[in-house]
């Protein structure tokens, strides 16, 4: 079985600072520094004893931040619950959770840089 396709994304920021407090915040996590040259990184968590897709903030000159481009989905257990802490870490809630059928939920949310992100879940 070939495995996802998805191996890597990076979340383009201004502010670094905002937007990893932002995160942390709405996935109850601890991002970690990376330190390539030239590059402000913070990865999200990189186990390899479970299913997903690693990434992290960046903030790189070329690169800004905004709504148009990639769209990432975070796996939640229930959606609802990170969606609900979304506008208290600086966010806003675009599309509150609606029904995509027999594959879950969603809601899409702008975060502190103006990035539009997706959550999912089956409930």
């Amino acid at each position: 079985m070939k495995p996802n396709p998805v191996g890597w994304f990076e979340i383009y920021v201004d502010d670094m600072e905002r937007a990893r407090a932002f995160y942390e915040q709405v996935f109850q996590t601890q991002l970690q520094k990376l330190a390539p040259d030239g590059l402000d990184m913070y990865a999200f968590d990189m186990s390899q004893e479970t299913w997903g897709a690693a990434g992290a903030l960046v903030k790189f000159a070329d690169m800004p931040p905004g709504v148009g481009g990639t769209l990432v989905y975070f796996s939640c257990d229930d959606c609802a619950v990170e969606a609900a802490r979304v506008e208290a870490a600086g966010g806003t809630v675009v599309r509150p959770k609606m029904s995509i059928g027999e594959y879950g939920h969603i809601v899409l949310a702008k975060d502190t840089e103006g990035n539009l992100i997706g959550l999912h879940s089956m409930q």
